[in-house]
């Protein structure tokens, strides 16, 4: 028997380098992961409306934290959720909160890869004067040394800096402007998801704070999920803001991949 998928919210936006609003996110990701415009099965013919597919852990209090206070939270709140021996999709929030709920989850799994659906690479070595800002925390996790190994796909935002910092860090890059080896990607051991939503482009999730125009289709990020080498432990989705979303578009857009994310997790614990 599978362990129940946790869902826990990270309602925190205080570290958005343009525009506040993904604190309000994980409700609405959570309303149209319930809408009644869709069922509840994963196109991996999985089921999660069967009792103890997956479990809702609330969010965690972050309203007024922020700085090392709010990363101690975020830290504290995942880590205490995974002790349950369930594995954990988080909510955000801003794509700060992945700094510290991956490291909650590198203390748990040893040798711990990541994949990251970006538009931005986030490894800014000091984005103004913010170490937590949502614009660094790959280079927060990469400085640990604790993590085997990061591939990044849909980047399309590199600067000179964060090529460096490639380099640096010897990150696998997937730029749009050349996806060609995007169906070879394999992760030896376990592998944690960060799916930030401005990787995909506007046409598909204009709900973000940064529209960066080229993305991937959502259609692209469903078959990366499905298709990618490697066992799926974990993941988050971030950076949906409500107060830019069209009609719900971008939020229906994430509750589809937290299904389908969910449905990898359930097929990689069973397999």
């Amino acid at each position: 028997m599978t362990r129940p998928i946790a869902i826990l919210g990270l309602p925190q936006d205080n570290n958005s380098s343009f525009l506040q609003g993904p604190a309000l996110a994980p409700a609405r990701i959570r309303e149209a992961f319930h809408s009644a415009s869709a069922n509840m099965f994963t196109e991996t013919g999985h089921d999660l409306g069967a009792d103890g597919a997956w479990r809702d852990a609330g969010d965690l209090l972050l309203d007024g934290l922020s700085g090392q206070v709010a990363y101690d939270a975020i830290y504290a709140g995942v880590s205490d959720t995974l002790e349950s021996g369930d594995p954990l999709i988080s909510l955000g929030g801003d794509h700060s909160v992945a700094f510290p709920a991956i490291m909650a989850h590198a203390d748990r799994y040893e040798d711990l890869s990541i994949l990251q659906v970006d538009a931005h690479a986030d490894l800014y070595d000091d984005f103004d004067g913010n170490p937590f800002s949502h614009a660094s925390p790959f280079a927060r996790l990469m400085e640990t040394e604790r993590i085997r190994k990061l591939v990044q796909v849909g980047i399309r935002t590199l600067t000179a800096h964060q090529r460096e910092q490639v380099e640096r860090f010897n990150i696998d890059v997937h730029e749009m402007s050349d996806l060609s080896r995007i169906n070879d990607i394999h992760l030896d051991g376990p592998m944690y998801l960060s799916l930030d939503l401005d990787g995909l482009d506007p046409a598909f999730a204009p709900g973000v704070g940064h529209h960066e125009p080229g993305g991937l289709s959502t259609r692209m990020v469903i078959d990366l999920i499905h298709g990618f080498g490697g066992q799926l432990i974990g993941g988050d989705i971030v950076e949906l803001n409500p107060h830019r979303d069209l009609h719900g578009m971008t939020a229906m857009v994430a509750g589809k991949l937290l299904k389908e994310m969910m449905g990898r997790i359930i097929k990689d614990m069973r397999g």
